[in-house]
């Protein structure tokens, strides 16, 4: 049978696979996943502290401080100066659980956890309630959101100019979550897609071990070689994704505290 007829129903069952389903109640077949991240954070951060020392040694730990030096300076202190400072530990547990998160779902058999909705919606909430808290606790809750229009404009024109900031500052909500959600989600799957196609071009040489079959072979090890590019791409684009996530909500903070 052609590999591509094939195709469809592979990609069929890998959808079922990646789709967020439930488990019992609540639980989603993904919150295993968020659990375990959770537990492999801690146990990283924790691990990390107890080998503190002056002058760091041993990869791990200088790993562990070139992440937390990246956070701080690259994203922090670049977006919001020294009042970064009281942020930070915030800005960092963001960028290493969705970090981690990422990673975790290029091991093969496993799921980011970043790759439902439900849980980048989460995320982004959880961003969403950080920044609104401190720009309120900052301003005042009136002043913070009359802030929203710059000054001086005329009386309807402000209200247009508030009405538009309000949305975009509500829809920061969407572009946080459905940015993170879709990157991770359509990296999975078209690894996925490109693995089942290596299984396909390739199987049939394997079980016939003929040379009629050995043209289809190579053209799996083409799809190989298409895999193990994508597949350093998206450990590329898991550590882009946390870095953004981070980023923008380095962003909203400093717009949110800073005075208008």
């Amino acid at each position: 049978m052609n590999p591509f007829e094939e195709l469809q129903h592979e990609v069929e069952l890998i959808l079922q696979t990646v789709a967020s389903g439930s488990l019992f109640g609540p639980i989603t077949t993904y919150t295993p996943y968020i659990i375990l991240v959770i537990l492999v954070v801690l146990t990283v951060v924790f691990t990390a502290k107890s080998r503190l020392s002056l002058v760091p040694r041993g990869r791990y730990v200088g790993t562990i401080e070139f992440i937390v030096e990246f956070v701080q300076k690259q994203i922090g202190y670049n977006m919001m100066g020294e009042a970064a400072k009281k942020h930070i530990p915030f800005l960092l547990t963001l960028f290493i659980f969705i970090l981690f998160s990422n990673l975790f779902g290029l091991i093969p058999g496993s799921k980011a956890a970043t790759g439902t909705m439900g849980s980048t919606v989460a995320l982004a909430m959880i961003a969403f309630c950080y920044f609104t808290y401190h720009g309120v606790k900052k301003h005042g809750g009136m002043h913070y959101l009359k802030s929203l229009a710059p000054s001086g404009l005329a009386g309807p024109l402000a209200l247009f100019v508030w009405l538009l900031e309000f949305v975009s500052m509500i829809l920061r909500l969407l572009t946080l979550s459905v940015r993170l959600f879709a990157n991770m989600f359509a990296g999975h799957l078209l690894i996925g897609v490109i693995a089942v196609l290596v299984t396909l071009f390739v199987q049939p040489f394997l079980q016939t071990l003929s040379l009629t079959a050995l043209p289809m072979s190579f053209a799996g090890l083409g799809w190989l070689v298409l895999l193990i590019v994508l597949y350093t791409l998206e450990i590329f684009v898991a550590c882009l994704q946390a870095y953004v996530f981070t980023l923008l909500t380095s962003f909203y903070i400093y717009s949110a505290v800073s005075e208008h």
